[in-house]
């Protein structure tokens, strides 16, 4: 994975306090930022779909 700050896009999202609350909470325990915490959500998620489903074609 590229990790340069050239390829790195900003994403806004609404989301309950009480759901922010935990994601911190499991992000501390982790010893993740919050951020961190919801890209490796993310990397999970899409692991788990080409588990399932295959390879993405992005093109």
């Amino acid at each position: 994975m590229k990790n340069d700050n050239s390829d790195i896009k900003s994403v806004s999202i609404r989301i309950p306090e009480k759901l922010l609350e935990e994601i911190r909470y499991v992000a501390r325990y982790e010893d993740r930022s919050v951020n961190s915490q919801v890209l490796y959500l993310i990397r999970q998620c899409i692991e788990k779909f080409k588990d399932t489903h295959g390879d993405m074609d992005l093109d």
